[in-house]
C-alpha cells in the first residue's frame, strides 16, 4: 500500500480508493452473500447480486441463472430475489400478478415468513461471523501472552547498550519477585524517578543480573486514524524524546505535555529508526470512554503506549480463539450501541458519526499501519454494518424483521400503501443519515 502512496500526486489518492474499495468490498459482499445463500437454501431465486450501485463494469450470468455484476459506485450492493422492485426488495406487488406459478414459487414476496426472515437476518449475521472469524485468526496468529514474563519483543530504542534479551524469564526486578508481567508494570509505575531497571533474569538455564529499559517507555505502540498523531505523521515504532524542549522519559511524561498544552501546537522531537525528527502537532479535545459506560472529554494526540518489551507469546487451541473472537465482535456491538444512546442522550457529538469520506481515510491509514491493522478494520467495520442493518429503520434489514414482526402478528402482511409509505421514509432517513455523516467528514477535512 505505502507503494502505491509513493506514487507521484496520484499515489495517496489511489492508495486511499484501493483501501476503501477492499474494506467496503469485502464485508458488502459477505453480507450480500449471506442474504443470497440462505435465500437460495430456502428456494428463493435470486436473479442479480451486485457489488456497487450505477454503470455496471463487468458482469456474468451462472448456470442458475443468478446475474452477478461489479458496478461502478463502490458504496454498498445488493441481492435482487424474484419479486423484488429493486434494490431495496421492496415486493414488486404489479410484477407479481403478473407471475406464473412456478415463477411465483421461487419469488421472495411469496415465500413463507420464516424463509423470508432468515434470508434477511443472514446478511447482518454474516457479518457478524466474518468478524468473530477474523478475530479468532488473529488470536491464531499474534498467539497470546505466556503466563510466564518471558521476554518475547524488544521495542527498539536510541539506546540500545541494555542487557535484557529475548527469551529472558524475568525473576526478580529491582530486587522484587515477580510472576508475571503485571507485577513488572506495577514496579515500573511506582518507581520515582523512572530509570534503567535491575533485573535478575533466567538465560539458558543461567541467573544473571542485567540492566533492562524502563518498562513504560513514552514510545508510540499504534496511532489511531484521523487523529492529530496521524495528521502530523508519528508512527507506529516511534520513541518521543522532547516536547517544546522539555525531555520526555515515559509514557506518562507526554500525557501531561499533552494535556498542559490545550489546543496549542507542540513541537514533538521524535527518535525513528535511528534519526530524530521535529514533528509539530496540535492536540485536539475529544471524547473518550470514561470506563464507566460513559464519555468524557480529554485533549489527546491520538497515540496508544508502548512497553520497552513485551511478553512472549503462544499459539491458543482453536476453542479459546473461536470464543475470543465472538467475544471481540460482541464488545464491538456493545460499545458502538453505547455510543449511539449516549449520542442521543447528547453526552457524545454526532459529529463522531464517518461517512464514506471518514471510512476512506481511516481505511487508507490503518492500511499504511500494516496487514494486521487493515484486516482488524475489516472485521470492524463488518460489525458495524451488521449491527446498523438491523435497526428497525424500513430499507434496511432491520426494518424488513419489522413488517414481519406485523405479519406474524395480524397473520396477512401490510397493505401495499402501508409498506410503500414504510419505505419511502427509510429511504429518506436513509440519505438523511449518509448526508449528515458525509457533512462531518467535510468538515474533518
Amino acid at each position: 500500500m505505502e507503494l502505491i502512496s509513493n506514487i507521484p500526486f496520484f499515489g495517496d489518492f489511489l492508495s486511499t480508493i484501493i483501501a476503501f474499495v477492499g474494506v467496503l468490498g469485502v464485508v458488502v459482499f459477505v453480507h450480500e452473500y449471506g442474504h443470497y445463500i440462505v435465500g437460495r437454501w430456502c428456494g428463493i431465486h435470486s436473479e442479480k447480486f451486485s457489488l456497487g450501485f450505477g454503470q455496471v463494469i463487468w458482469s456474468r450470468t451462472d448456470r442458475r441463472g443468478t446475474v452477478w455484476q461489479l458496478a461502478a459506485i463502490p458504496l454498498g450492493g445488493y441481492v435482487k430475489f424474484v419479486g423484488d422492485r429493486g434494490a431495496a426488495s421492496e415486493p414488486d406487488f404489479d410484477g407479481l400478478e403478473e407471475m406464473s406459478e412456478s415463477e411465483l414459487s421461487r419469488s421472495f414476496p411469496s415465500a413463507r415468513l420464516y424463509k423470508r426472515a432468515l434470508t434477511v437476518v443472514a446478511g447482518p449475521f454474516a457479518n457478524f461471523i466474518l468478524a468473530s472469524v477474523i478475530f479468532a485468526a488473529l488470536i491464531l496468529w499474534q498467539g497470546v501472552a505466556t503466563e510466564k514474563p518471558i521476554v518475547g519483543e524488544l521495542f527498539a530504542l536510541p539506546d540500545q547498550s541494555y542487557g535484557l534479551q529475548i527469551d529472558d524469564q524475568i525473576l526478580e526486578v529491582e530486587g522484587q519477585a515477580v510472576t508475571n508481567f503485571g507485577e513488572i508494570f506495577t514496579i515500573a509505575s511506582n518507581m520515582d524517578p523512572p530509570g534503567a531497571m535491575e533485573v535478575l533474569v533466567l538465560r539458558k538455564d543461567l541467573q544473571l543480573l542485567v540492566s533492562a529499559p524502563y518498562l513504560l517507555i513514552p514510545g508510540v505502540h499504534s496511532v489511531d486514524p484521523l487523529s492529530a498523531a496521524s495528521d502530523a505523521g508519528l508512527k507506529a515504532g516511534d520513541i518521543v524524546v522532547e516536547a517544546n524542549g522539555e525531555a520526555i522519559n515515559t509514557f506518562a511524561d507526554l500525557q501531561k505535555a499533552v494535556v498542559a498544552s490545550g489546543d496549542t501546537e507542540i513541537l514533538l522531537n521524535v527518535w525513528r529508526d535511528g534519526f530524530y525528527l521535529d514533528l509539530p502537532i496540535t492536540p485536539l479535545l475529544r471524547e473518550f470512554p470514561d470506563g464507566n459506560g460513559g464519555f468524557t472529554q480529554r485533549v489527546m494526540i491520538g497515540v496508544y503506549g508502548a512497553l520497552a518489551y513485551l511478553p512472549a507469546t503462544e499459539t491458543p487451541t482453536p476453542w479459546y480463539a473461536a470464543y475470543n473472537g465472538v467475544r471481540r465482535t460482541v464488545n464491538y456491538i456493545e460499545f458502538s450501541l453505547n455510543g449511539i444512546k449516549h449520542m442521543f442522550l447528547g453526552n457524545l457529538s454526532p459529529t463522531n458519526l464517518q461517512g464514506p469520506i471518514g471510512i476512506a481515510q481511516i481505511s487508507k491509514v490503518t492500511a499504511d499501519q500494516g496487514f494486521t491493522r487493515f484486516i482488524s478494520l475489516i472485521a470492524i467495520i463488518s460489525t458495524g454494518i451488521g449491527m446498523l442493518n438491523l435497526f428497525p429503520i424500513p430499507m434496511l434489514d432491520g426494518g424488513h424483521l419489522m413488517f414481519y414482526v406485523f405479519e406474524a402478528i395480524r397473520g396477512k402482511p401490510p397493505s401495499k400503501k402501508t409498506i410503500q409509505a414504510f419505505m419511502s421514509i427509510g429511504l429518506v432517513m436513509v440519505l438523511l443519515l449518509m448526508v449528515f455523516a458525509t457533512y462531518n467528514d467535510l468538515m474533518r477535512l
